[in-house]
């Protein structure tokens, strides 16, 4: 660290130096605009860039390199996720045929991705989204409920011998995954741009714990399609009374331990987060008393049902890590403010 003396000048203004070093790296010279951004902790970040222009960063796949089609869409999911706002995907001979496919795929299950250029040679795709038009909190109170309706509908499809709502609610975790890759991308571009942060009012900290609240929820989602998926064989096997209702019954207190670990991220609620883990147990038991009813079932289908009761059981244990980074965050806060005054 280099430390300048503060000084005064005109007897009111304080002024301090740039270091030469650094003003030559970046090719200031006498009567350049400089940008200072108060930084959340306090800071001062002097920066050459005194405009709002978005970043603009292109990446380039030669599909020369890339022959197999899961490969090419990770590739694809982790330059969007990275926060590349072009992808160029180029070929000196002919694409493959799955190119345009895979390319396709990508474009529908991502927000903002349109192909704006097509030819022999290059396939072009432009991010068209303005990351400042979708708030994290939005997102994750969309993807909570999306959530939510799946575990419900699963349970809801076991019990009414519902095939088709089962289904559905397997293909509703797309809609899930969609959005957690949006966060994960204004995340990366928020560490990456500091206009970006001003503008949607958010610091590159606080945008960290919504991604790890949207990595939790779209966990609680592959959960739900876990139900949904072990509900398949033991739909038609006629389960008594007494084991659905207590399918209900731990299901009801697994998303009553979700929803309240939601609302205690958004009323920054650490007490109300501190008694949300501690009823965890509860659920356990429960889902406990399941496997010992199912004893009774024959070998497949118990060990369907068995699965059901520990994906509802990991449900609640996910709500709890929610309610967990509740407590480190505000932690975390108290600790800063305290440190201000």
């Amino acid at each position: 660290m280099e430390i300048r003396r503060v000084q005064m000048t005109g007897g009111s203004s304080l002024v301090v130096t740039l270091p030469k070093t650094w003003a030559d790296e970046q090719n200031i010279k006498k009567n350049d605009p400089v940008g200072l951004v108060v930084q959340p902790d306090g800071t001062l970040l002097v920066t050459k860039k005194v405009t709002e222009e978005p970043l603009q960063r292109t990446k380039e796949i030669d599909i020369a390199t890339v022959s197999d089609p899961a490969f090419l869409f990770r590739l694809l999911i982790g330059t969007y996720i990275t926060g590349f706002s072009m992808i160029r995907i180029t070929t000196k001979q002919r694409f493959p045929p799955f190119v345009r496919t895979v390319v396709r795929d990508f474009t529908q299950m991502t927000i903002g991705q349109e192909v704006v250029e097509e030819t022999e040679g290059v396939i072009a795709i432009k991010d068209l989204l303005n990351p400042a038009e979708m708030p994290f909190d939005n997102t994750i109170r969309r993807m909570f409920v999306i959530v939510k309706t799946m575990h419900e509908d699963a349970i809801t499809a076991i019990a009414t011998h519902n095939r088709t709502l089962a289904d559905d609610v397997i293909a509703r975790d797309m809609d899930v995954d969609r959005l957690n890759w949006l966060i994960a991308r204004q995340t990366n571009m928020l560490v990456q741009n500091n206009a970006l942060s001003r503008r949607m009012g958010i610091s590159p900290f606080m945008a960290m714990h919504y991604y790890i609240l949207s990595r939790i929820i779209e966990r609680v989602g592959d959960h739900a399609v876990r139900i949904a998926e072990n509900s398949q064989p033991i739909i038609d096997a006629g389960l008594d009374k007494k084991t659905i209702d207590a399918i209900r019954k731990a299901s009801t207190m697994s998303l009553e331990i979700f929803d309240r670990s939601v609302i205690s991220f958004f009323n920054t609620d650490m007490k109300e987060a501190h008694r949300n883990i501690e009823s965890i147990t509860a659920l356990e038991n429960i889902c406990g008393e399941i496997n010992n009813m199912v004893l009774k079932q024959e070998t497949l289908i118990a060990i369907h049902i068995g699965y059901v009761a520990e994906s509802i059981r990991r449900c609640g244990e996910y709500a709890g890590d929610i309610s967990e980074t509740v407590i480190n965050l505000l932690v975390d806060q108290e600790t800063a403010k305290k440190q201000k005054k």
